[in-house]
């Protein structure tokens, strides 16, 4: 397959493998997640645990619940550790990968959870973790891509004004980021790093109406654009989203 060849000579095969098992993680995670509760709703109409027909259920320890993003995380340290330990090579390498993925898809499911330090993963607030994981899978994609966004290196180009124009162009890039991210733009400043263009647009355009940049820069009228911008219908649409990827909040 030239298309996989040409990922393994780039060096981008493991990051496709850990991009393919976290988008494949996060969807079997879901599905799982919604027939559990689906059926606990089943049994709590029927007020019997007779109605357990799918076999599917929490995970539970001691009598605590153990939620995956615990088994996630210890998936991700795991493979974070024999990777700097070993360094191995194919086909070892992609296994890890895939594991790193898998954790990371199993962490970030339940992202609202270690932010709120609540059991939110069903309420509006749940919201979150579909944020993060889209925030992920974006990273992920950006992470294939074969040229560097910032040009050549300093040591390849060589000479002194190389060596500043590269130093003074990463600078100018972490700014704009550094904008987006006042502006209210998570996503867009943290995948502008990687993709200039990203955050250059990003922090041109208007802040979010609760942000750092609008709250301390924008005047009633600026504000007025902001509200309306990022208003009742961009949730809502947003929202809509969320709920087709990770189910309607209860």
């Amino acid at each position: 397959m030239h298309w996989y060849r040409d990922l393994v000579d780039t060096g981008r095969a493991q990051a496709a493998w850990a991009l393919f098992a976290f988008f494949i993680t996060f969807a079997v995670t879901r599905v799982i997640t919604r027939r559990i509760r689906a059926e606990q709703a089943s049994r709590a109409q029927a007020a019997t645990q007779a109605g357990d027909t799918g076999g599917l259920s929490n995970v539970f320890i001691g009598g605590i619940h153990i939620h995956h993003q615990v088994w996630g995380i210890l998936m991700v340290l795991l493979s974070g550790l024999l990777q700097f330990r070993y360094t191995p090579l194919s086909p070892w390498a992609e296994l890890l990968a895939v594991m790193f993925g898998a954790g990371a898809a199993l962490t970030l499911d339940e992202f609202a959870l270690w932010l709120y330090l609540d059991d939110v993963y069903w309420g509006p607030k749940g919201r979150k973790s579909i944020d993060a994981i889209l925030l992920g899978g974006a990273l992920g994609v950006v992470l294939l891509m074969q040229t560097s966004p910032i040009g050549a290196e300093p040591h390849r180009t060589g000479g002194q004004f190389s060596r500043w124009t590269y130093f003074a162009t990463i600078a100018f890039h972490l700014v704009l980021a550094i904008v987006c991210f006042l502006k209210g733009k998570l996503a867009t400043g943290l995948i502008g790093i990687v993709v200039p263009g990203v955050a250059l647009v990003g922090a041109f355009r208007l802040a979010k109406p609760d942000s750092t940049w609008a709250l301390r820069r924008y005047g009633d009228r600026k504000d007025n654009r902001a509200q309306n911008r990022f208003g009742t219908k961009y949730q809502q649409r947003w929202n809509h989203i969320r709920d087709v990827l990770g189910g309607r909040p209860s």
